[in-house]
């Protein structure tokens, strides 16, 4: 049985940030669960455009307000509590938030641990477990 406390990733290598979000990691591929459980936090005025090539991903918005942008078909959802959407097609997309957003998201295939959106707006492809244990 794995139980975490959210507080206990703050500041530790589970806290991940970058531009325009902060990520934490709270279920990693080291886990052996099959899929990784990411409490993100998306900064107001934030405009993040991704396409997950190597992932699929699932997200329940928790709190705040934005918008999904499905950049395939021109539509556009409001994100608010309560939304779920999945990324099913590795969607490219952009997700705006007129307030900080707080979404609980799932990555299957399970992120490893720190990475971040490279230049497409992809993760890069989880190849392997990782070896040892991430503090």
């Amino acid at each position: 049985m794995i139980v975490r406390h959210a507080r206990d990733s703050i500041g530790s290598s589970r806290d991940v940030r970058s531009e325009g979000w902060r990520s934490l990691r709270l279920l990693l591929a080291e886990d052996g669960m099959g899929f990784s459980f990411h409490v993100t936090t998306i900064d107001a005025g934030a405009a993040l455009e991704m396409a997950y090539a190597h992932h699929l991903e699932s997200v329940y918005c928790i709190a705040g307000k934005g918008t999904l942008e499905d950049l395939g078909s021109g539509e556009r959802h409001v994100i608010e509590p309560g939304v779920v959407y999945a990324l099913d097609r590795h969607d490219r997309h952009v997700l705006r938030a007129s307030t900080p957003l707080s979404l609980a998201c799932v990555f299957n295939p399970p992120l490893v641990g720190r990475e971040v959106h490279d230049e497409s707006g992809a993760y890069p492809p989880t190849t392997a477990q990782p070896v040892g244990k991430i503090p």
